[in-house]
């Protein structure tokens, strides 16, 4: 084979490894992740997420299943990190596909891509899932003052 066609061959394939390892950092930066674990560790509440974790049993899980409290996680599914608590190593993620906010543990996510079931990498996109500059905010936010001043105002 031609030593030139090899060295741009190569050169090439460089380049579009370093342009795929730029749009995945970039998505982790973003605050985007990758499940890599498989299991019902993302609950409703960081209440239920303890408790499936700390006593997991499969009388637990049925038990958190069948009561809509927990949700599975499956390698590979992308997930927003909403919010990040580095001390408790907990995180609230929105899955594109759950409704609300779930919370499970930060080492069950990934910054790095994971593949899912199928040898792909899900993408935001595909999962309805929005960078944080076009999600809306929820309507009674509490964090928000004005919010809770409206609220609590007698008409």
């Amino acid at each position: 084979m031609n030593p030139r066609i090899l060295a741009l061959t190569a050169f090439g394939l460089g380049l579009a490894i370093q342009a795929f390892a730029d749009t995945y950092s970039d998505l982790a930066e973003q605050g985007y992740r990758w499940v890599a674990v498989n299991g019902p560790y993302a609950c409703t509440s960081e209440k239920e997420a303890k408790r499936i974790l700390e006593h997991h049993t499969d009388a637990t899980e049925i038990q958190v299943m069948q009561a809509i409290e927990c949700y599975y996680l499956i390698p590979g599914t992308i997930v927003q990190v909403i919010k990040e608590d580095p001390v408790s190593g907990w995180s609230e993620i929105q899955v594109g596909d759950a409704p609300g906010y779930l919370w499970t543990y930060t080492v069950f996510l990934s910054k790095h891509p994971v593949r899912d079931t199928f040898g792909t990498i899900e993408m935001p996109a595909g999962r309805g899932l929005l960078p944080k500059t076009e999600r809306q905010p929820d309507q009674f936010s509490f964090e928000d003052n004005s919010v809770r001043t409206q609220l609590n105002e007698n008409p």
